[in-house]
């Protein structure tokens, strides 16, 4: 009973006094070593699966960082320059084509769809008269910044406000520009005597202040003040701040003067712009002279094409690609020449806090300057081909040697200032921008055909100019460069596609060629219909041309 007892009968709990002594192995202690030593037995095993699922892991995601970054490393369509292997590849197609005679002879005049009852007259007197003028209220002194047609553009404003004021406008100052860096005075540039006389009974204008005048302020002019007048400022602006003091003061200066004059003005306003621009600016003598013969000499070599040629302005200078911020195929070289140009000439503008230089951004939006190479392969899909005459307007071209090779390869009749005028013609000008710029403007407006690549002044004068004399319709190029850049960035395009897209660039040119000027617009690039004329004859529907 007792050995049962002893057996059956679980024993009392042991004293907190007896579990602290006790040192023997409880079973609950037995099976923690067992999943102890079973753990140490797993371990190597997790330890390999886990190496193994690092190493997938640590691949898979290099691999999809690999994918991402590539994926943002791509280059958006049209943002690098690939112009030079897409010539590579249609050029074979290019060398072959060659229209027959009959073709290339009417190709000037197919390209254009000028309208007979769409005709213009120059008319730029229409709406200023020839009266007796009444006392000058003083003496207007404007400082024309910038490069030739800039100039161009405060002078014509210039004797607006003039008119506008009755003041007397003394012939305008040319300051010395950082970027042109030409030393001309309106003299070596215009007709000095020509301006005055033909806008005698217009606008009084002066080659300089009189002595009373002048001694009133210590015979110095930068003590006249200078009125700091708002860019576009109103009509009414002028007749309420600076009519005032001109005649408190007998003079008042405003320097700058660029685009200070707003677009929209009263119509006898817009007169004297219009007849400053087309009736009384011309080139000075020496200018004039050789211009003439520099473009009686691009008739004479393009007789193949009746005596028409194609003038390109051109505008890929070491400033305007520096200015543009676009990159070429120059590499590192071509980086680093840039930035020394624009330091040069800006000073720290692009180096300034928060200023991002985008190369790729600026070429898809269209604002990066064309090549020689771009130029001459836009031409020849439109259908000029290599028996086509063409002139460049230009500075002197970036790396010109690399650059124009493939221009003068597609078209071998290519003429330039140096090439059309000797040496000893052009030493006088050499060194004066602004006058090498006006030999030409006058060269491209005689031609057949205007091209223009990037913009600016120039084309913006020239285009007008050529509407002023061309019946209203300029045939200019004016390319759509979102549209090339794309076109420019496909290596694999068929000629024959290439050719249809040019092509039809052209067309869209021509519809814009006659534009007429819209509200806000400027009458120096649309002078119709402010500067010209239209009648129409009821009866037949065409335009009869009277003497306004």
């Amino acid at each position: 009973m007792h050995g049962y007892s002893r057996l059956r009968t679980p024993p009392p709990p042991p004293s907190r006094h007896h579990r602290r002594k006790n040192t023997g192995v409880s079973s609950k202690t037995i099976s923690s070593i067992f999943r102890r030593r079973g753990f140490l037995l797993l371990a190597p095993l997790l330890y390999i699966l886990g190496m193994f699922l690092y190493i997938s892991f640590s691949f898979n995601f290099h691999h999809f960082l690999t994918i991402n970054n590539n994926l943002h490393s791509h280059h958006p369509p049209g943002s690098i320059y690939r112009t030079p292997q897409l010539f590579h590849n249609l050029w074979p197609f290019m060398d072959s084509y060659t229209a027959n005679a009959t073709i290339h002879g009417n190709k000037f005049m197919k390209a254009w769809n000028l309208k007979e009852h769409q005709r213009w007259k120059p008319c730029a007197k229409r709406s200023i008269r020839e009266t007796e003028l009444p006392e000058s209220n003083g003496f207007l002194i404007i400082e024309a910044n910038g490069g030739l047609n800039q100039q161009r553009l405060s002078i014509c404003d210039a004797v607006a406000v003039a008119g506008l004021l009755n003041a007397t406008l003394v012939i305008p100052i040319f300051h010395l520009n950082s970027v042109w860096r030409d030393s001309s005075k309106f003299g070596h540039i215009f007709d000095e005597e020509f301006f005055i006389q033909t806008l005698g009974n217009h606008v009084r204008v002066v080659k300089g202040l009189p002595d009373d005048i002048l001694l009133r302020f210590d015979n110095n002019i930068s003590n006249i003040v200078n009125l700091r007048v708002k860019a576009w400022s109103s009509p009414t602006y002028y007749i309420q701040k600076v009519l005032p003091q001109l005649l408190e003061m007998g003079a008042v200066r405003i320097a700058p003067f660029s685009n200070r004059l707003a677009q929209q003005v009263p119509s006898k306003v817009q007169g004297l712009r219009c007849f400053a621009n087309f009736g009384a600016l011309r080139f000075s003598e020496p200018i004039r002279t050789l211009a003439e013969s520099m473009v009686d000499r691009m008739v004479k070599h393009s007789i193949q094409s009746g005596g028409k040629y194609v003038s390109v302005h051109l505008r890929f200078e070491e400033d305007m690609v520096a200015f543009s911020c676009c990159e070429y195929d120059g590499g590192e070289e071509e980086k680093h020449e840039m930035d020394i140009a624009r330091e040069r000439s800006w000073r720290g503008k692009f180096r300034r806090r928060h200023r991002i230089i985008r190369p790729g951004a600026n070429r898809v939006d269209g604002r990066c300057p064309l090549t020689p190479l771009e130029v001459g392969m836009m031409l020849r899909g439109m259908g000029f081909d290599n028996k086509t005459t063409v002139y460049v307007a230009a500075g002197k071209i970036y790396k010109e040697e690399k650059y124009m090779a493939p221009l003068k390869q597609m078209f071998p009749l290519l003429h330039t200032k140096e090439t059309l005028a000797t040496r000893e013609e052009l030493a006088r000008f050499m060194g004066h921008s602004s006058r090498l710029a006006a030999l030409d403007y006058t060269v491209c407006l005689h031609s057949e055909v205007f091209v223009t690549t990037q913009g600016g002044n120039f084309p913006h004068f020239l285009m007008g100019h050529r509407r002023y004399m061309y019946g209203g319709h300029a045939k200019t190029v004016k390319p759509d460069k979102r549209k090339l850049v794309l076109l420019f960035d496909n290596p694999n395009i068929r000629w024959e596609v290439f050719k249809r897209q040019m092509q039809e660039m052209l067309q869209h040119s021509d519809e814009k060629g006659s534009e007429v000027k819209k509200a806000g617009g400027s009458l120096y690039n649309f002078p119709m219909p402010d500067c010209m004329c239209k009648q129409v004859d009821s009866k037949t529907g065409n335009v009869t041309l009277s003497n306004i």
